[in-house]
């Protein structure tokens, strides 16, 4: 595939007012969700789940792509067409989580490596025979005493551009996402300041490994306080922060940031991105790939019963809806309400 074309679906998947859903939760990942609900993780619940989240009426006017699991990539819809072709018919891209987790660092306690690249390139011609036209990969740094030391964030960045070359060989827009965990008492500051160092490295690594920055999408976290940090900040102060913190080390030829939520609540995550798009003009469009933050109110709503379908799709819609808004920047608090 042209540079040309992956730059077009690097564009497509951050459209003004539109975002990414992160429904790519791994099998361990959805059973703690569905624990929630007091649901069984089955191939069949998880199916019907998905199937309730992408069949919402008019979810394309807010969602843009839908980053899948290996399982889901291969499933239908309940009324059987594969959910690749479903999306792409509604007007969503179909995507793909590549990597194959974040497992223990060898000789350094406390951090990750993500694993996944052995057997990539023949993966992603397979993915792509499937219909995905965009991939994630996520590396996982730690803030504690003594971390990330400089090797962990080295080894990630190399493993995120590799990854990424991959991706754009095989025809599929590579979503980079260097995530620095909430977890910890950090401040604001030091969040900013690793999250700096972070993002330099991937970049770094993204240019040696020729990587082109305009068929890429980046999936960063936003500059926030550990979830244990006793001193709270302000929307601002989140927004400043991590505005200035992608205006440091984020090229200008990237087309789009799409934020994880990180552990942020729905209304949370929801009013920093807001903030921060009406800090005013940006060289990058700045929107969402939120997983928890879009289904969490969607999946309680739906309980797991075919009677709740329709309350669960209405949860699901009005958190897309209010992230599209925050994507213009135009969402208000008040909007929660309504």
């Amino acid at each position: 595939m042209s540079a040309q074309s992956l730059a077009a679906i690097a564009q497509a998947m951050v459209l003004p007012g539109k975002g990414i859903l992160a429904a790519d939760e791994s099998s361990g990942t959805i059973k703690k969700r569905f624990d929630s609900i007091r649901l069984e993780s089955t191939v069949d619940s998880r199916r019907a789940y998905r199937d309730m989240l992408f069949t919402a009426p008019r979810a394309a006017d807010y969602i843009s792509g839908v980053i899948l699991y290996d399982e889901t990539l291969r499933q239908s819809t309940l009324s059987g067409v594969p959910f690749p072709r479903y999306l792409a018919q509604q007007g969503m891209l179909p995507g793909i989580k590549v990597d194959a987790g974040a497992k223990a660092l060898a000789g350094f306690p406390g951090e990750t490596l993500t694993e996944g690249l052995d057997g990539l390139r023949e993966r992603l011609k397979e993915y792509a025979e499937l219909g995905a036209k965009f991939a994630k990969w996520r590396g996982v740094i730690t803030i504690g005493p003594g971390l990330p030391t400089n090797y962990c964030l080295s080894a990630n960045a190399h493993a995120l551009a590799r990854y990424a070359a991959l991706c754009q060989e095989a025809g599929i827009v590579p979503i980079v996402e260097p995530e620095v965990l909430m977890d910890g008492d950090h401040g604001l500051a030091r969040c900013e300041e690793v999250t700096m160092l972070a993002l330099e490295r991937t970049f770094s690594e993204l240019r040696a490994h020729r990587v082109d920055l305009a068929g890429m999408v980046l999936k960063p976290n936003m500059i926030v306080p550990g979830e244990d940090c006793k001193q709270k900040a302000t929307v601002r102060d989140v927004a400043e922060a991590t505005i200035r913190c992608l205006k440091s080390t984020v090229p200008a030829l990237v087309p789009g940031i799409a934020f994880l939520s990180g552990g942020q609540s729905p209304e949370e995550s929801t009013e920093h991105l807001a903030a921060m798009n009406a800090l005013g003009s940006l060289p990058w469009q700045l929107t969402f790939s939120y997983g928890r933050a879009l289904q969490a109110p969607s999946l309680k709503a739906w309980g797991g019963k075919p009677e709740g379908v329709q309350a669960g799709q209405a949860a699901f819609l009005k958190r897309a809806r209010l992230n599209g808004l925050a994507h213009a920047g135009q969402y208000r608090r008040d909007m929660e309400a309504a």
